[in-house]
């Protein structure tokens, strides 16, 4: 049975499908899925499909794209959203220097902000970070002491993923790992232990081979398992196993 730790099935391009989509990744051997909120209704949205289905889980949180448009009372509303039983992180929260859709420091104070959200409602994170390396370890160094967490659709290299570990934190992998171009990235897989790795979609995008350029969607997890599987020479079987033990660990899934 596979995990898919990130997806956002309550997205618009899900909208003509998405109980077929979720009824294939059922099919498809996806034990859980965790829906993830980029932005406040999204949150919202994520936690109304958690309740809808058994398998689905709800993360909630804000974007670094939405930093700039988040208010004091997003910051209760988070609190209150994750006191749902099946709201199981907060996220996906962090940084993005490549689009620089919010002023980065703005992002920041926003970061730190869920950061205690996530203190104070005891759940674990979801971080974005996209070229901002530095300051996504800086802030993790100061604010997340005492949180656990993953990584989400890690891009980094080595150096920077010991770092990661050494917080505590998992490290998930996407599509990304099966691009011809990614051979960097599945050095870093070979070398992070089994038992911190995570799978993802990131549905509806990042869509793995052979698949990519179709949308993305949880079923499709599995091609990510037979890559770390391929790269670890281990069985597709211990891949789903362990990775799904470590999500249902990190998340409190039973």
């Amino acid at each position: 049975m596979l995990t898919d730790t990130h997806a956002h099935l309550d997205f618009d391009r899900f909208e003509q499908d998405r109980q077929e989509v979720i009824a294939r990744a059922k099919e498809e051997g996806i034990s859980t899925i965790i829906n993830v909120g980029a932005d406040m209704q999204s949150s919202e949205n994520s936690v109304e499909l958690a309740k809808e289905y058994d398998f689905i889980y709800a993360s909630v949180g804000v974007h670094p794209h939405e930093a700039k448009s988040v208010t004091k009372e997003d910051y209760q509303r988070l609190k209150e959203l994750a006191r749902h039983e099946k709201v199981i992180a907060i996220g996906e929260i962090g940084l993005d220097y490549h689009y620089d859709n919010s002023p980065r420091e703005v992002q920041q104070q926003v970061f730190k902000e869920q950061l205690r959200v996530a203190k104070e409602v005891g759940l674990p994170v979801a971080i974005h970070s996209r070229d901002a390396k530095d300051d996504t370890l800086k802030i993790l160094e100061e604010e997340a002491s005492g949180l656990e967490g993953v990584m989400h659709c890690y891009a980094y290299d080595f150096n920077v993923a010991r770092k990661v570990l050494r917080l505590g934190f998992h490290i998930a992998f996407g599509g990304v790992i099966t691009f011809n171009n990614a051979s960097k990235l599945r050095t870093v897989v070979d070398k992070v232990s089994l038992n911190k790795i995570l799978l993802e979609t990131d549905a509806p995008y990042l869509t793995p081979d052979p698949h990519r350029g179709q949308r993305n969607e949880p079923s499709y997890v599995k091609h990510v398992a037979e890559k770390i599987a391929e790269i670890k020479g281990v069985s597709l079987e211990e891949v789903a196993q362990q990775t799904t033990a470590n999500a249902r660990k990190l998340f409190n899934i039973y």
